[in-house]
């Protein structure tokens, strides 16, 4: 009899965990998605979780390990996330990826990713509204401490660093939950001191 009542328990206790796996899985499915280097970005899951299954991200990934900012991109935010391919940080000189990704070299990583990075959950429609209330350009705070000009050419926005390197945002409002992506097709870095 005891064994019976255990089986029961089991097979019970398994229903319970299938059942509520599938929820999950069809609650994700039910997501409004983006696909961003061959993955589903989806938006209940934070910026580091999604980040972490584009192929076209796994330099930025890298970096931001190196830099120790997981946690940080983890936290709640509200975060906007400039964030560059890979092929982006191939147009940076030869050799500048792997100095920035040396140990020794962490907090000048750290003003690097932090450079991409606003306090706020910012939609490209907030920053286009923000670029013509601005008569065609717009100013924001980086959590580094520095400022990006973003502007439209044509339909897209574009982002300047304060070395007048502009960047291009290639698939916007990937959105997180803690705020939201928007993919870059370059590197902006803080001006030099």
């Amino acid at each position: 009899m005891k064994r019976s009542n255990m089986l029961s328990v089991i097979a019970l206790s398994f229903t319970l965990l299938v059942g509520s796996a599938s929820f999950a899985q069809d609650k994700m499915m039910k997501e409004k998605t983006v696909m961003v280097g061959g993955a589903a970005m989806y938006p209940s899951k934070n910026i580091v979780e999604n980040a972490v299954n584009s192929k076209d991200h796994t330099t930025l990934v890298a970096a931001v390990k190196a830099a120790g900012l997981v946690e940080t991109l983890q936290s709640d935010g509200p975060f906007t996330v400039f964030a560059p391919t890979n092929a982006a940080f191939d147009k940076l000189p030869e050799g500048t990826v792997e100095t920035v990704l040396m140990p020794e070299n962490k907090e000048m990583l750290q003003g690097i990713l932090t450079y991409h990075v606003l306090a706020g959950d910012y939609k490209a429609a907030d920053i286009i509204k923000a670029i013509k209330a601005g008569n065609g350009t717009a100013t924001f705070e980086t959590v580094s401490g520095g400022t990006l000009k973003a502007m439209l050419k044509g339909k897209n926005v574009v982002i300047m660093d304060e070395n007048g390197n502009s960047s291009m945002v290639t698939i916007p409002n990937v959105n997180q939950s803690n705020g939201v992506i928007h993919v870059v097709d370059t590197v902006v870095l803080p001006a030099s001191e």
